[in-house]
């Protein structure tokens, strides 16, 4: 017996060896895996810059998304900003000769792809050449595809051209079903985001603000797709509205695409325009591979920096979204730095936190009294998104940008009914008239919902003064363009809710302009991109890797919807500054 437990203990620590053996291993491997795709990269001659499904384009480095198997630079991130500059590089770098679009798929958000094309379009006052391939395109792939000088489409593929169209999921039904109470508090009778708890349809004002929106995205982008392709506005609303993308031979008649060829026969083409040789190598080299060739440049000397807030408005001091502890942090550093000179604050999001969006707007007024502040606008600024520009100098817009959405809520849920029919029930027993003015089992009482509703117009009141102070209006002139409503950034400029419409880059250029820069200075990013050694561990937490995993089982979108139900629209009953759905071309 004596020596059966001495051979299952030497096999246990055996076992332990060896695991920990390999998972230092396991650690090595990819550290040189990461440093390995950290080289140098050398630009050759005859060189075409290729857009294509390895290069997620992001707003902010906290929405970098890697797993542990993902270190290597085969689906790289690249910001937009740094996405610009690259294509602005390209243009007068004599090793680049054109631009490829090879994506069937982009991960990019609507003005991000606005800002891509706009660079592009410029790239080709150059005189060099902008080819597009694609085989099942989706919509926004194709929106930035058609800014090419030729459109190529495989014989047996699809342009997904449709335009644009929302659901709005409704859950009030569910909660009487099974019995959840919910309290809801707003101010805004556009505020849609509790909508879906307290209604079975959508209201007139939703709809009124969605159309308007959808209405004013679709116009932008689709006149600028059927410019490009040179197709009558009135054809190509028929060409949309038929469906005509999804059939090749229809693609090629109504001028949606070129030619249809294989992707062999594309490189071939573009080897012919290069003048290459059969045996020839065609060199193409990925937007995160360009920018690796250069990105080792001296970053000393005056700077602007641009400081990135993208996600989820909350408290807390994590990396990821916007939490009011880490921002804080950034804030200061920014304002102690001597070397920067401006700050451009670059705003992704649909709001979130009142309490974390407050205290980030304050900390942003301190900066201001330091040094420049110049704001610029990603896809979404609603919200508490919208509520911590209010310190800027000035405010950019893209003319897609999700922007406004003046109104405050609060959701409360309690399970009394549920409780109730499974035979549960509570008694209170309390030292004062209000220690118990909410219980998930008994709801809130009527004292709670009335100190509740103080609160919520108390915030937007408070909301509403930080905007008429920013963009010089009357209370009345915000309130009437308030209420919750979210405007496009075409629509917000000409309200007076924005100062410009512009992208990252004129926001820079500005902020360098008002801090007294000439073409002497530097654009640092902040917060740093994690090394791909805190990547590793960061991705070790338990909660992501199942959220990645059920993520590649069910698909992003499916994911986002998901999300949207059980974490992104979850009850809580802190007040809120939040918009309740994005706005994609899919």
């Amino acid at each position: 017996m004596k020596s059966f437990f001495k051979n299952v203990l030497a096999n246990i620590v055996a076992i332990v060896i060896l695991g920990v053996v390999f998972f230092f291993f396991f650690i090595m491997m990819l550290v040189f895996s990461a440093m390995g795709s950290e080289k140098s990269v050398a630009v050759k001659k005859n060189s075409v810059l290729t857009i294509n499904l390895k290069t997620n384009i992001i707003d902010s480095p906290t929405e970098e998304q890697k797993g542990l198997f993902d270190i290597s630079d085969q689906n790289k991130s690249v910001l937009i900003f740094d996405a610009i500059e690259a294509i602005n590089k390209a243009k007068t770098d004599d090793n680049i000769k054109g631009i490829s679009i090879e994506a069937d798929y982009l991960n990019a958000g609507i003005t991000q792809i606005d800002d891509l094309r706009n660079a592009i379009e410029d790239f080709k006052k150059s005189g060099k050449f902008v080819y597009a391939y694609g085989n099942s395109v989706s919509q926004a792939s194709y929106y930035l595809g058609s800014v090419a000088d030729q459109y190529y489409l495989n014989p047996s593929g699809m342009i997904e051209l449709k335009g644009l169209a929302t659901e709005v999921a409704f859950y009030k039904d569910f909660a009487d079903k099974y019995g959840i109470g919910i309290e809801v508090i707003r101010h805004g009778k556009f505020k849609s985001a509790v909508e879906p708890f307290l209604r079975n349809d959508i209201s007139p004002e939703n709809k009124e603000q969605l159309s308007t929106l959808l209405n004013d995205i679709w116009k932008n982008t689709s006149s600028r797709m059927a410019v490009s392709r040179k197709i009558d506005t009135a054809q190509f609303r028929t060409v949309v509205d038929s469906l005509y993308g999804m059939i090749p031979d229809l693609s090629l008649k109504y001028k949606l695409a070129d030619k249809l060829i294989q992707k062999t026969e594309y490189d071939q083409l573009i080897k012919s325009k290069l003048n290459l040789k059969e045996k020839d190598k065609l060199n193409k080299i990925s937007l995160g591979k360009y920018i690796d060739s250069y990105s080792d440049d001296d970053k000393s000397g005056d700077k602007v920096a641009v400081l990135y807030a993208s996600g989820s408005i909350n408290g807390g001091d994590d990396y990821n979204d916007i939490h009011s502890e880490k921002y804080i942090k950034y804030i200061k550093e920014l304002q102690n730095d001597e070397k920067v000179k401006a700050v451009v604050f670059r705003i992704n999001s649909p709001g979130g936190s009142a309490n974390a969006s407050d205290e980030i707007l304050f900390e942003l007024q301190q900066l201001k009294k330091k040094k420049p502040l110049v704001v610029s606008f990603g896809d979404y600024a609603a919200s508490g998104g919208y509520y911590i520009a209010m310190a800027a100098d000035k405010i950019y817009s893209e003319p897609n940008t999700l922007t406004g959405s003046i109104g405050v809520f609060g959701v409360i849920p309690y399970f009394k009914d549920i409780a109730n029919k499974n035979g549960i029930r509570s008694d209170i027993v309390a030292t004062n008239a209000n220690s118990q003015y909410y219980s998930s089992l008994n709801g809130v009482t009527p004292y709670g919902v009335s100190l509740i509703t103080k609160s919520v117009e108390g915030t937007y009141k408070r909301f509403v003064h930080f905007v008429t102070q920013n963009r010089k209006q009357t209370f009345e002139q915000i309130d009437s363009v308030g209420g919750g409503r979210v405007w496009s950034g075409t629509r917000a400029k000409q309200i007076g809710l924005v100062d410009e419409l512009g992208t990252l880059n004129d926001a820079v250029k500005f902020a360098a302009q008002k801090a007294g820069l000439k073409s002497s200075y530097n654009v640092v990013s902040y917060p740093k991109r994690m090394t791909p050694f805190e990547q590793i561990f960061k991705d070790l937490n338990e909660d992501d890797i199942s959220a990645r995993v059920v993520k590649s089982k069910i698909g992003k979108a499916n994911y986002e919807l998901l999300q949207q139900i059980v974490e992104e629209r979850k009850l809580q009953s802190e007040v809120k500054m939040e918009m309740p759905y994005q706005i994609k071309i899919n």
